[in-house]
C-alpha cells in the first residue's frame, strides 16, 4: 500500500480506520495516539478492524467502552488493558464515536454497517451485491473458533431445523419440542446446537427475531407500525421488542427506523 499522505489527514478526517497492528507487544508511538485522541475529541468517528484495537486501547479510546477484536487477540487485550468490557462473541461493536471489528472479514461487516448507517438500506445493499457478501451475516465469532466439528449425521440434522426455525419466528420454539424435531435428546441437542452456532437457541433466536425486526423497521413508508413488527416477530408485545432492541443496539424500534429511514 501506497501512502500519499501524512499524519496531518487526521486532523480532517471524520472517519479514521485503524486496519491492523502489530499486536500487543508492539506500542503505539505517541504522536498517533495524540493524534487519535485530538480527532476524537473535535468528533472525528474511530474504528478499528482486527489487531487494529491494540491502537485505539493504547490512545485510551476504549478504556471504559464496550469492545471486540479477533479471538486470537482476546486474552492479550484483556491483560494488557483490563479496563475494556470485551465482547468476545460479537462480529463488531458500535459505541457511537468508537467501533471496533473482530476479524478482518468481520471489518466488511462493520464498514457495511457504516454505509447502511450513513447512507441507507439501498446504498449498503448495493455495495453489499458488489463485495458478494451477505448485508448481515448471522451469529458471532464464536462460531469460528476452533472447536469439535458436528458428526455428518447432526450436521444434516440441525441444518434445516435452522431453516425450519428461522420461517417460524414469529411463533414459540419451546426447546423440548425443537430437540423431539431434530431427533436427540434435550442435553444433546443444546450442546450440539451451540457446537454449530456459536451461542444457545433462545440466544439465536433472538438474533434472528432482532435481524428480521430490523428489516421491517427499514421499510421506509411501508414499514409496518411497532406492535406488528413485535408480532410478526415472535416478541409478543412492543414493549418486549423495545426492551431487547435497547439492549442490543442502544436505541428504541421508532428511533431506529427514524434514523435509516430519514424519518
Amino acid at each position: 500500500m501506497e501512502v500519499d499522505g501524512a499524519a496531518a489527514l487526521l486532523a480532517r478526517a471524520g472517519t479514521i480506520v485503524v486496519p491492523g497492528w502489530r499486536g500487543a507487544a508492539e506500542p503505539v508511538p505517541d504522536t498517533v495516539c495524540r493524534a487519535l485522541r485530538r480527532a476524537h475529541a473535535r468528533g472525528a468517528r474511530v474504528l478499528s478492524l482486527c489487531s487494529g484495537v491494540f491502537v485505539l486501547a493504547a490512545a485510551g479510546l476504549l478504556e471504559g467502552r464496550r469492545a471486540t477484536t479477533h479471538w486470537r487477540y482476546m486474552d492479550a487485550l484483556r491483560r494488557a488493558h483490563p479496563g475494556i468490557a470485551l465482547e468476545e462473541d460479537v462480529l463488531y461493536v458500535d459505541e457511537g464515536s468508537v467501533l471496533t471489528a473482530a476479524g478482518s472479514a468481520a471489518g466488511i461487516d462493520l464498514c457495511l454497517h457504516l454505509v447502511r448507517g450513513d447512507f441507507g438500506l439501498d446504498a449498503a445493499n448495493s455495495v453489499a451485491r458488489r463485495l458478494v457478501v451477505p448485508l448481515h451475516r448471522d451469529g458471532g465469532q464464536a462460531q469460528y473458533v476452533p472447536r469439535p466439528v458436528p458428526t455428518e449425521r447432526e450436521g444434516a440434522r440441525l441444518g434445516p431445523l435452522l431453516d425450519r426455525m428461522r420461517a417460524r419466528l414469529d411463533r414459540p420454539q419451546p426447546l423440548p419440542a425443537l430437540a423431539r424435531e431434530a431427533g436427540m435428546s434435550l442435553r444433546t441437542f443444546l450442546r450440539r446446537f451451540r457446537d454449530a452456532t456459536g451461542c444457545p437457541p433462545g440466544e439465536w433466536l433472538l438474533r434472528r427475531r432482532l435481524d428480521r425486526a430490523r428489516e421491517l423497521l427499514e421499510g421506509g413508508a411501508r414499514a409496518a407500525p411497532v406492535e406488528e413488527v413485535a408480532g410478526l416477530c415472535g416478541f409478543g408485545s412492543a414493549a418486549t421488542l423495545r426492551h431487547h432492541f435497547r439492549r442490543r443496539f442502544g436505541l428504541g424500534p421508532a428511533a431506529y427506523r427514524a434514523r435509516f429511514t430519514g424519518g
